[in-house]
């Protein structure tokens, strides 16, 4: 869409830094009515920064953020929905013991004689509910409802307010692929109405079905803006990688795996996973690829006992682990890393050497009481091993650098002897110089015989690390790639497209497909 008289919001030459990191950096573009923008870009390119500038939840450094006319010189939430922005971040924001009604109109209830109108806001409600096309009772507590309904239900509370740009961050990445559909026949309502909206996804196959037009960012740069319809996979994907990363190579490493130690058989889990089966051997290290949301971190909560399947089984050493527990797991050999390390992975006030035998305590005692001899020891030990930079084992390991405390979250499971190390985002929040360690700490346990499962939403570090990588999408497992042919550019396209490369993608493409190579925007 070209119609200037339909603009909502202006960005020019924006740009956007925290401390060293140049966040967004001269950005430009424009976003108009009955538009659907998609936004791309990996993790770090700059799509949440744009968004907080737009909604008003930050302002930028440089440049202009135009709203309806307006400039966004300061950040201001409140100006920017009353010009017209609405947002729906991909965290819920509604009150499970509350009604979908009064989620609906939060805040803004309407009241007669001092009191909730509640005839009203019910009145309100299901007309909200009908405009989209929703059925579902809003008398109904909201935490009775599917994690679809509960994103409709998100959807619907911010469309109620009549916005002119609504603005969705992943909404569907908590959804089945039979639950995507009803979000997207929402979405092509609203556009239906005149309102725009940027859709914020790593799922291409999502893309293509409901955005007109599609803004690629890479290293807080807008690459490119295209239409989706003239758009190949292998395009998008060189412009959200860049050359370099794309094209890097995989490294070589000799081959070192063992026996099977794990059988994951045919596992389901509702609605993340369906069929999933393969092994992991002794010595290995297993990358698990796929876009937010596909079910990575579900799936190792199975693997390291914590959620039980709804079919299939995960066998170790000979018994089910599935279901049964995290102790039973590390009886049997298997140790898991969290996601979120601050928030699950470290004992914040505990000291280094505290932190690296909470998974043993049993080891540094000494007839049921904790050898302080013994813990240095082994905190001693462990902290030369994996290399941990710390004044004292006792220093408290929120003190630590990002980099330290993961190897000090890693460390504990080899205190226990693991045999499976569960890794779900190891280098998540750490500098470069620490991912290197990382890498080489991994190498090292698979050198010595320990398995090694490794989650990464970073693509292009999985060829440096990996001996295989599955691709998780749709809830099954759709590429298998090994060592030394593991490509950046055919894993992000095929987590994207949510389907096994058969026929191949085509990732070289030819001139009359693809064009020339994308340039850094000047």
């Amino acid at each position: 869409m070209t119609n200037t008289q339909a603009e909502i919001v202006t960005i020019e030459d924006v740009g956007k830094r925290y401390g060293g990191v140049q966040a967004l950096d001269r950005v430009s573009l424009s976003l108009f009515r009955g538009e659907v923008r998609a936004l791309l870009g990996r993790n770090g390119a700059g799509k949440s920064t744009l968004i907080r500038l737009v909604a008003g939840v930050e302002a930028a450094d440089e440049g202009t953020v135009t709203v309806a006319g307006t400039v966004l010189d300061r950040p201001n939430v409140q100006l920017a929905q009353r010009l017209g922005v609405r947002t729906v971040y991909q965290e819920l924001t509604l009150i499970p013991g509350m009604t979908v009604a009064e989620n609906l109109f939060m805040g803004e209830w309407p009241a007669r004689g001092g009191r909730i109108d509640g005839e009203r806001l019910l009145e309100r409600s299901a007309a909200a509910l009908q405009r989209l096309g929703l059925r579902f009772d809003p008398r109904r507590p909201v935490g009775e409802l599917s994690i679809a309904d509960q994103q409709l239900v998100e959807i619907a509370r911010a469309v109620a307010k009549d916005p002119a740009l609504l603005i969705l961050d992943e909404p569907t990445s908590s959804l089945a692929t039979a639950e995507v559909d009803r979000v997207l026949r929402v979405v092509d309502t609203i556009r239906s109405a005149g309102v725009g909206v940027v859709y914020v996804s790593h799922r291409l196959a999502e893309i293509r079905r409901i955005a007109d037009t599609a803004t690629v960012m890479r290293d807080g740069r807008v690459i490119e803006t295209v239409p989706v319809a003239g758009v190949s996979t292998a395009d998008v994907v060189r412009m959200m990688l860049g050359e370099a990363v794309a094209r890097s190579a995989a490294v070589q490493r000799p081959s070192t795996r063992g026996p099977v130690l794990m059988r994951v058989e045919n596992l389901a889990l509702r609605p993340k996973l369906d069929d999933v089966s393969f092994e992991i051997h002794a010595g290995e290290v297993l990358g698990l690829a796929g876009v937010l949301g596909a079910g990575r971190t579900e799936l190792l909560e199975v693997m390291s006992g914590q959620r039980a399947a709804d079919g299939g089984s995960v066998v170790m050493a000979g018994e089910r682990v599935d279901g049964r527990g995290l102790a039973r797991a590390k009886r049997l050999g298997v140790g898991i890393t969290p996601e979120d390390r601050k928030r699950d992975g470290i004992f914040a006030d505990l000291g280094v050497d505290e932190n690296l035998v909470v998974t043993d305590w049993g080891k540094v005692a000494d007839r049921g009481v904790i050898s302080p001899r013994r813990l240095a020891t082994a905190a001693g030990r462990a902290i030369a091993s994996m290399s941990v930079r710390t004044r004292s084992a006792r220093t408290p390991i929120a003190k630590l650098s990002g980099g330290n405390q993961q190897k000090v979250v890693i460390g504990r499971w080899l205190h226990a002897e693991s045999r499976l190390l569960l890794l779900d985002e190891p280098t998540r929040g750490v500098d470069v110089h620490a991912k290197a360690q990382i890498y080489e700490l991994v190498r090292g346990l698979a050198a010595s015989g320990t398995a090694v499962v490794f989650v990464s939403s970073e693509l292009e570090e999985l060829h440096l690390v990996c001996d295989r990588v599955l691709v998780l999408a749709g809830g099954r497992i759709v590429d298998e790639q090994t060592a030394p042919d593991i490509g950046t550019e055919r894993l992000l396209a095929v987590a994207m497209a949510g389907q096994s490369p058969s026929p191949p993608v085509d990732l070289g493409g030819t001139p009359e497909e693809t064009g020339p190579a994308p340039e850094e925007a000047s």
